[in-house]
């Protein structure tokens, strides 16, 4: 059964004006490994293995980045929703500062990559600030900096003055993160499609995987609804915000919605310091960004409905609320949003994302960038699953992997 992934009118697809076209599955083909979505995580994994030099095919239901991709904002930090403080609580300080560094590890490589694709990606270097919504917060601000800092992440701490001297608002106290970064999500998959079809990799739309099988020797049959055939050796499922295709076996997780809009372009952008990115301690929590051609993206009051608003009368009552949170940050702004959207996310038990094997199936793997950090997760799940598919061990697997204690100890 296929889910709504956003309603409302997109920013990120309008500003492409040529978008590849790739055939659907007909007929049969074989490949090393069969990646079933064809969204950020999917696209990410089918880079990383064809410049590794492993033949794989990406089978996508509609359209590459045409799902929850497109509703993507487009921010890329290391720092996560849950705090490395709370993380450490839940999963002890050596593995909670080890994913932070592979956060951080993950958004160099997106760096990297961004830096090899053709076209536009609107990919740029960024800051985050990260302030205290309340007095309430600070303690644990002030904690998470303390963490960050002594474990060598490139953090600074502000105080009420030192972001009233740079911004037209004052808070209690922020840190401010290097090293982050932001991208037009859209732009980023169709590039990365293009490339990697330049390195090898079969794209194939319009597909859908009804059945899947193991055969002889391990091989692993998919077919499609019209009876055409993938055969590999090993399968990544990166589905998205579908966990019921994963037949309720494995993943607990929780699908919410959120909602975003952007601004038209503005007349000056001078009094958002350097362009950082936004986000705040209380939860649900606000973000904010700027575009390249100057726009303002700003998101948050998420609410735990697995469907995304569908009256445009209820979805508009929330874009004003955001509308109202922006001019109140930002009074010189034009704060009228031009494009608004409500969409579903993932959010897992832990606050982690699944990635890694199945543990009954074998080479059956999972990319499952569940949480508000998904592009990073992606690009992070796209080299881990590399090395398991060559059969290499990777440390992460225990901290994210479907087994992993966390999830039952939640």
């Amino acid at each position: 059964m296929m889910i709504d992934h956003h309603t409302g009118k997109l920013f990120w697809p309008l500003t492409m004006t040529h978008v590849e076209e790739y055939p659907a599955l007909q007929g049969q083909e074989k490949v090393q490994v069969a990646i079933i979505g064809g969204g950020m995580s999917g696209i990410s994994c089918g880079l990383v293995l064809a410049r590794s030099g492993i033949s794989a095919c990406v089978i996508e239901r509609e359209k590459v980045a045409g799902a929850s991709t497109s509703a993507n904002t487009g921010l890329l930090q290391f720092s996560n929703d849950v705090m490395l403080s709370e993380l450490v609580e839940q999963i002890g300080k050596k593995d909670a500062v080890h994913f932070y560094r592979d956060c951080v590890h993950a958004v160099e490589q997106l760096a990297l990559v961004a830096g090899t694709l053709p076209g536009e990606t609107g990919f740029r270097r960024q800051r985050s600030l990260y302030y205290a919504s309340s007095e309430q917060d600070l303690p644990r601000l002030r904690q998470e900096y303390k963490l960050l800092h002594e474990n060598g992440f490139a953090v600074d701490y502000w105080e009420p003055d030192d972001i009233a001297s740079r911004f037209p608002f004052r808070k209690p106290g922020a840190i401010v993160t290097s090293g982050d970064a932001e991208v037009n999500p859209y732009q980023f998959v169709q590039a990365m499609s293009r490339a990697a079809v330049a390195d090898g990799l079969l794209i194939r739309e319009h597909t859908d995987i009804v059945r899947h099988s193991s055969g002889e020797g391990g091989k692993h049959r998919l077919e499609a609804a019209d009876g055409s055939v993938v055969e590999a050796d090993h399968v990544i499922y990166a589905i998205g915000y579908e966990p019921e295709e994963l037949r309720g076996k494995l993943v607990k997780a929780a699908i919410n919605r959120s909602f975003a809009g952007v601004t038209g372009i503005q007349q000056s952008l001078a009094p958002w310091h350097q362009g950082m990115m936004i986000w705040e301690t209380a939860r649900p929590y606000l973000y904010m960004r700027t575009t390249v051609d100057g726009r303002v993206v700003i998101g948050g009051l998420d609410e735990e409905n697995p469907h995304p608003v569908q009256g445009e009368a209820a979805r508009q009552k929330r874009i004003d609320k955001l509308s109202k949170q922006l001019a109140e940050l930002f009074p010189m702004l034009d704060s009228k949003l031009d494009y608004e959207w409500s969409a579903v996310f993932g959010e897992s038990r832990d606050n982690l994302p699944f990635i890694g094997r199945d543990p009954s199936l074998h080479n059956v793997y999972y990319c499952l960038g569940y949480g508000g950090n998904g592009t990073v997760y992606s690009m992070m799940a796209a080299h881990m699953l590399r090395d398991l598919i060559q059969g290499e061990s990777h440390p992460l697997e225990k901290i994210v992997g479907l087994t992993r204690p966390s999830l039952t100890e939640v």
